[in-house]
């Protein structure tokens, strides 16, 4: 308990300085650890270490990342997919002639065809996720 009262105490007026020299390799690997902390700064997850303090890492969880990516890809691919859909189905209901019908029905298909596909690729890509989180 005493060396957490001398920290805090510390912490507010730090005034004395400990200058050591790594070398680039060192330096690099100290940095990388605590960027993967949730420590704000180095000197912070330095003064973690050495009083031996608990450090908080961050886990990624790169498949999950992965996963993130390419949903939001699809996603987005969809969500122009669908809009291109209601505008096809927003003429179909305004066409006077039915010769401009025959050309619109046409794209209403493949729009379709699009959308359906789509889907397919994205219930695809989800069962695969699927079964690699249950391995």
């Amino acid at each position: 308990m005493i060396n957490d009262d001398v920290m805090e105490n510390e912490s507010s007026n730090r005034t004395r300085r400990v200058i050591f020299r790594l070398t680039p390799e060192e330096y690099a690997k100290i940095e990388r650890k605590a960027k993967a902390s949730t420590c704000n700064k180095l000197s912070d997850y330095l003064r973690h270490c050495l009083f031996e303090k608990p450090v908080v890492t961050v886990y990624r969880n790169g498949s999950a990342d992965d996963f993130i990516t390419e949903t939001g890809r699809l996603c987005s691919e969809l969500n122009a997919i669908g809009n291109n859909f209601n505008q096809v189905v927003k003429r179909l209901h305004t066409l006077p002639q039915a010769v401009e019908f025959k050309g619109w029905l046409m794209t209403f298909e493949i729009e379709k065809r699009t959308l359906f596909n789509k889907i397919e690729e994205i219930k695809n890509h989800i069962q695969k996720v699927s079964e690699s989180w249950l391995r």
